[in-house]
């Protein structure tokens, strides 16, 4: 009965004590790893001291999260070189801004036949300040200023249509000829939208609630209205009209001369 026990024992992994009936083969040690020098085998998992094994499976799950992001980059920059080379089309924004143009085919009014000998043309640029304000009331609260840059052209010009019967006198031996026309006028001046800008404005606070709840869509057309009028006056003192004068007569001249006449005498009406 006690060899039994023993016997149990021995096939539970206990050892038999030395000398005992249960000793049937010798013991040999295992050995253990020293954790010191690193050599020896590794100890065994205790299944009674260290509860069951567990094994993590993150890594793997990261691995493939940074295969499959590094294979779907792969795919944009495959796509995006064939579209910069022109293998494949063009890949538009589905939701990019679209602008429509609904505008009304041209209609043609009128033509008008030209006689006008455009002899000068003047550039000018003005600024329009305008002040609008309410007095005893202070500018914070009610103001509107705005600056605005307005740039156009203006024509000087002699309207040969204009020429009288009898204006032109020549000489018998046609050597001699003498042309009187009328004084050179302005053309209206001719805004550039391209160059002309509201430079500065400032709004009162009040100002700026009136403009939230109800705009004016005519305000931009109003300083137009002031630079081309600003533009006009601008022209009439200046020498444009004197340019034209001497442009024209030099042209006249020159084309009589060129048909055999000597002396050529070129007179403007008075303006």
């Amino acid at each position: 009965m006690a060899q039994d026990n023993e016997t149990t024992r021995f096939e539970r992994g206990q050892a038999a004590p030395s000398g005992s009936a249960g000793d049937l083969h010798p013991t040999a040690e295992l050995p253990t790893r020293d954790h010191d020098t690193g050599t020896g085998w590794p100890d065994a998992p205790d299944s009674d001291s260290r509860g069951p094994v567990v094994v993590r499976t993150g890594g793997g799950l990261l691995r493939g999260l940074f295969f499959l992001t590094a294979t779907v980059a792969v795919v944009v920059a495959t796509v995006l070189g064939l579209v910069a080379t022109g293998v494949l089309p063009q890949i538009k924004n589905p939701f990019g801004a679209r602008t429509t143009d609904r505008s009304q085919p041209p209609l043609l009014k009128s033509i008008q036949d030209m006689s006008r000998f455009v002899a000068a043309e003047g550039n000018f640029q003005v600024i329009v300040d305008v002040q609008n304000d309410t007095k005893y009331v202070p500018d914070f609260l009610v103001n509107d200023r705005t600056l605005f840059v307005a740039t156009g052209t203006v024509e000087a010009y002699v309207d040969f249509s204009a020429i009288s019967q009898g204006a032109i006198t020549e000489s018998a031996d046609h050597k001699t000829v003498e042309i009187r026309l009328p004084a050179p006028q302005l053309n209206k001046p001719s805004m550039n939208h391209d160059k002309s800008y509201v430079f500065a404005q400032q709004k009162g606070i009040l100002n700026q609630l009136g403009d939230v709840f109800a705009g004016d869509p005519n305000k931009l057309q109003r300083l137009y209205q002031l630079g081309e009028q600003k533009i006009a006056d601008a022209a009439k003192s200046s020498e444009l009209q004197q340019r034209a004068e001497d442009n024209t007569r030099k042209m006249l001249e020159g084309m009589l001369r060129s048909l055999g006449y000597t002396s050529v005498t070129i007179k403007y009406a008075a303006p």
